[in-house]
């Protein structure tokens, strides 16, 4: 599994992990019963706090997206569309803050979507 992290970024890390675990079993990159790295040892693979990963991990788990079994390790849960909207419009709401930050007019911002939604659906 591999995750990029920004520290940097606009984006907390722990939600940096949470959104791209969460994409990726939305998407199949991580199917259903996949087990995931102990919190201290992709922590430690970050450079992250274990306190970092375990919270990405409790949100992702609230979501019903992974399931931990204590000692048996942490699994991914749910394959397919787990996004609800409230998520959609999180991502949304990243988006156009950075489409500001870059000095985009909201046609041109509107144009990129639409042409990232065409690049990734087209079979």
């Amino acid at each position: 599994m591999i995750l990029r992290i920004e520290p940097d970024g606009h984006v907390p890390p722990y939600e940096q992990i949470r959104s791209q675990i969460a994409t990726m079993a939305a998407s199949g990159v991580l199917p259903e019963g996949t087990r995931l790295p102990a919190i201290r040892q992709l922590a430690s693979d970050l450079g992250l706090a274990g306190g970092t990963v375990a919270r990405a991990y409790r949100e992702l788990e609230q979501a019903g997206i992974i399931t931990t079994r204590g000692r048996h390790g942490t699994f991914v849960e749910k394959v397919g569309a787990t996004a609800d909207n409230g998520e959609l419009d999180a991502a949304a709401q990243l988006f156009a803050i950075r489409a500001l930050q870059l000095g985009v007019e909201p046609s041109h911002a509107y144009d990129s979507v639409r042409r990232a939604l065409d690049a990734v659906t087209q079979t």
